[in-house]
């Protein structure tokens, strides 16, 4: 008998609390090892649709519903006693009749609207109500077909509006759902070719997204022990395009969060490796949390495949450089930052320069002379200071550079070398095979990528036919100042893709965060990423904002709402607490404790303990998903970052400053997939009034 997991169940399991989840668990292991053994307890559905429903008992209360054949058994859902039957007394399961795939379909009753005549005086006029567009009302039952719609929903289908159409799709199989959102925002869904009617209606391809054969214990253990790992690496299918598509030259996929940018850049890493059995890629990040994160989830695709394990390399970008810099010269003495900033303080007095901040010049090095590599006096006089919105004449970079100047000569004479120093020596070294070399590089999260980072994967690959694939969001950026990538050899116009469906967040949170940006964001080259048009597959509860009296009050606000999250079945360690920085983290802190939890950090690629509640950073937050996320302490003086905006040397650095912070802030929010509250003490950071539409 061929024993099988429904995505259905997973999510159901999720929404249990953790002593029901371990039941549960323990009766679907005993189901695998003998689903004939005396001890478990089957009971037919006598109310149900499909005769082959049945229910497992797990406890006095907790059941499962199975599908129940001679060749078959499929977990479908787990609850209390009286849900579980009432969501087994909707569904049945089928074969689809054009497509050929496996599905779970709700029936839906069919509701008649009588219209009650109502009499009024003959002189009384009354306005005709406008009659609300169905969506789909010229679309042929054949063409809903074959997109996967149940033929038992195409009246429901047929009656969608802009209103009822997220109600409508929420009880449709997924793939069905996301055609028919593709449809009502003007795209083209592709058509479903049906299989041979001797294929296994498990093995179509749309199956096999929601229905995972278990073969052994040590499978179902893994299926069971992280619901979000079905849609962590999920890739849609009009994404398979953008993997396995030859582009000529560079090439960018873009998207707000939660599009899949991510997993499209894994999946094209394993098909770029599985192109050749020597190919070796490079997937890689600008944060070592990222690079482990991009690790787990890949090991998650690719299962047992050691051949690939060992060909795709997952290292933070400045981990690559290091290691490939050790091959070939040594191991270094890198500059730190503070390094950097003694050495501007002390040379700057030498030097006289006391007309610009020891911050400025410090910016100035690591946005213009060290990330260039600028050695020499005509070409800092030169230099277009990309990144850098503040003018300087040539009278006033003629006294700057006796300051750069210096640092470097003393830097030389120390054989100290920064990061961007690492990567313009590597240019070109793993090309002629003097250290480990690449046939292809994979960049997620690249629009915090460093120019020096972005020359030498230039240099790895540069135009070579798929050499390089960048996934990333310009709304996003919250670390790198822009910079021209043509500049560096690195061109993707013509071959950049924007992702416009959301599978990781709900309407309602995507909604409310996309009012942080603008409508459209456009890169230095003039590559222009369009915000609209963004769809989200599934509902959610409307985001809260709470601006509060106090901080006492804020403490209050927080836990009560965590202690309600965890009452309708939220795990601790499925819920993030977000602050601008560390100087909020014990604000933070003490709202957790208020709720009876403890809080905690866990260490890039380690999973959080089942019963802590994540708190961080809001700058830590990029590649994490949590069902519930609370962003706290959204103070006036806090976000925008005080500090940030009195560092500010110049009014020109002010809206890159503003624009950074206001995407942290939209970072942190789109961490949420089910449940987002917000939270600041009066007045409130400003951005608020953007995030609640409300003029200032």
């Amino acid at each position: 008998m061929t024993f099988l997991i429904a995505d259905t169940f997973t999510d159901s399991l999720a929404r249990l609390t953790g002593e029901e989840q371990k039941a549960v668990k323990t009766t679907a292991f005993d189901l695998q090892m003998n689903v004939a053994s005396p001890g478990l307890s089957f009971h037919r559905l006598d109310k149900a649709k499909d005769k082959n429903f049945w229910s497992v008992r797990v406890n006095s209360d907790v059941r499962i519903i199975v599908h129940k054949t001679a060749e078959s058994l499929l977990l479908c859902y787990a609850n209390h006693h009286d849900k579980a039957y009432a969501w087994a007394e909707r569904r049945k399961f089928s074969v689809h009749p054009t497509t050929g795939a496996a599905q779970i379909v709700e029936v839906r009753e069919s509701v008649v609207d009588i219209a009650v005549p109502r009499y009024v005086p003959t002189d009384v006029a009354y306005p005709t109500p406008q009659a609300t567009a169905k969506l789909f009302a010229s679309v042929a039952d054949s063409q809903l077909l074959s997109y996967g719609v149940p033929a038992e929903a195409l009246t429901d289908v047929r009656s969608a509006t802009d209103d009822s159409i997220f109600t409508i799709i929420a009880t449709l199989p997924s793939e069905a759902a996301e055609a028919l959102l593709e449809l009502a925002t003007g795209g083209v869904p592709a058509v479903r070719v049906a299989p041979p009617a001797t294929v296994d209606p498990f093995e179509h391809p749309d199956a096999k997204r929601r229905f995972r054969i278990m073969a052994n214990a040590e499978e179902l253990e893994r299926a069971m022990a992280s619901p979000w790992d079905k849609w962590s690496v999920f890739l849609h299918p009009a994404q398979r395009d953008l993997v396995e598509r030859d582009f000529s030259g560079p090439a960018r996929v873009a998207g707000s969060a939660g599009t899949g940018k991510t997993v499209v850049a894994l999946h094209r890493a394993v098909h770029l490796a599985q192109q050749s059995p020597n190919a070796r890629v490079l997937l890689t990040t600008f944060s070592i949390t990222l690079a482990r994160m991009l690790r787990q989830k890949l090991q998650r695709l690719i299962g047992e495949r050691n051949d690939l394990a060992e060909r795709i390399v997952v290292d933070a970008i400045d981990e690559v450089g290091i290691s490939l810099y050790e091959q070939a010269f040594g191991t270094p003495i890198i500059a730190t930052p503070g390094m950097i900033q003694t050495l501007v303080t002390e040379l700057s007095a030498q030097h006289g320069a006391h007309s610009f901040s020891d911050r400025f010049l410090t910016q100035e090095w690591t946005d213009v002379v060290d990330a260039w590599q600028v050695h020499d006096w005509p070409a800092y006089r030169d230099v277009a200071r990309l990144g850098r919105k503040n003018r300087l004449s040539e009278k006033q970079r003629a006294v700057i550079w006796p300051i750069f100047a210096a640092m470097i000569a003393r830097l030389n004479a120390g054989a100290v070398v920064t990061m961007a120093n690492i990567y313009r020596e590597l240019e070109g070294r793993p090309r002629d095979g003097s250290v480990t070399s690449f046939d292809a590089g994979v960049v997620d999260e690249a629009q915090d990528i460093s120019v020096a980072q972005l020359r030498f994967l230039a240099s790895l690959a540069g135009n070579r036919p798929n050499g390089l694939f960048f996934a990333g969001d310009l709304g996003q950026r919250i670390f790198q100042t822009p910079f021209s990538w043509k500049a560096l050899g690195v061109d993707v116009r013509g071959r950049s893709t924007t992702l416009r469906v959301n599978y990781r967040t709900s309407h309602q949170i995507r909604q409310q965060s996309d009012r942080l940006l603008g409508t459209e964001l456009s890169d230095v080259d003039g590559v222009i990423e369009k915000r609209t048009g963004t769809v989200s597959v599934f509902n959610g509860a409307e985001p809260v904002l709470r601006i509060v009296n106090s901080v006492e009050d804020e403490t209050a606000t927080i836990a009560s709402w965590i202690n309600s999250r965890i009452d309708e079945g939220v795990l601790p360690n499925e819920i993030g607490v977000f602050v601008r920085s560390r100087d909020e983290v014990a604000r933070a802190e003490k709202a957790i404790n208020a709720a009876g939890y403890q809080a905690t950090s866990p260490l890039p690629g380690v999973d959080p303990a089942p019963d802590r509640i994540v708190l961080m950073p809001m700058h830590l937050a990029k590649g994490l998903e949590f069902r519930a996320v609370v962003v706290a302490a959204c103070d006036e003086d806090v976000l925008p970052l005080q500090e940030r905006i009195e560092s500010v040397t110049d009014e020109s650095d002010l809206e890159d400053v503003y624009n950074t912070e206001r995407q942290l802030l939209y970072v942190a929010c789109t961490r949420a997939r089910d449940f987002l509250l917000v939270t600041g003490v009066a007045p409130g950071s400003e951005f608020l009034d953007d995030l609640n539409n409300k003029p200032r």
